[in-house]
Parts: structure tokens; sequence; C-alpha cells
């Protein structure tokens, strides 16, 4: 079951970052794409899959936010990562600022993925 879970999770993992990659190149490229309704559906379905599955892997191998400092800050670079994200797409005024905010949220989610592999907030390590 877990490897199960965690096959979920990493695949969910990709195609969110996929997802979030091209619609910045969409919206520095001004692109129509961006307004199709599956785009702006199919994130927040690729991301519900993604913090199930992590939630399942929480409570399948034991170890906790705020008790493991590993989950506890991949929990808050996650909403520094929303927020990023946030800003990229919705409330960033000029084009420049997208770009910063959605190049910083990319930072952001490499970080988590560093987290996640190294099972250490450090990412150096």
């Amino acid at each position: 079951m877990y490897y199960f879970i965690k096959d979920i999770h990493i695949v969910s993992v990709i195609l969110s970052i996929t997802g979030f990659i091209l619609r910045g190149i969409w919206m520095i490229r001004e692109s129509e794409i961006l307004t199709h309704r599956t785009i702006k559906i199919l994130p927040h379905i690729i991301d519900t899959v993604l913090l199930l599955s992590a939630l399942v892997l929480i409570f399948i191998i034991d170890q906790y936010p705020f008790y493991h400092d590993w989950l506890t800050v991949k929990v808050i670079a996650l909403v520094v990562y929303i927020f990023l994200g946030m800003f990229a797409f919705r409330w960033a005024k000029t084009k420049a600022s997208k770009i910063i905010y959605w190049l910083l949220a990319v930072l952001t989610f490499l970080y988590i993925v560093s987290v996640a592999l190294t099972k250490t907030p450090l990412w150096f390590v």
C-alpha cells in the first residue's frame, strides 16, 4: 500500500510542477490557453490528489508535521509556494513581478522536493 500511495504522490508532484511551469510559460507568452476551463480546473484536481496522497503517507510512515522538523518545513514551504503562485497568477500587476513570483514559486517547489528526498530542512546536506 505504501508504494502505491507513494507512486501516486510522486506522479502528482511531477504533474503539478509540470503544469505550473507550463502555465507560467503561457503567462509569459500571454497565451489564450490560460483561459481554457480545463487549464483552470485541472491543477486543482492534481493538487488535491497530491495533498490527499501526502496525508495518507503521513499516517502510513507515522511521521507528522510539527513533530518531525522536515515535515514541518515542507508544510511551511508549501504555504509559501501557494502564496507565491497566487501572486504570480492572480495578484501581481506587472508582467515582471508575475515572472519573479513564478520563478520564486518554482524554486520553493524545488526546495520542497529536496527536503522530501533528504528528510532534512537543510537543502545543502
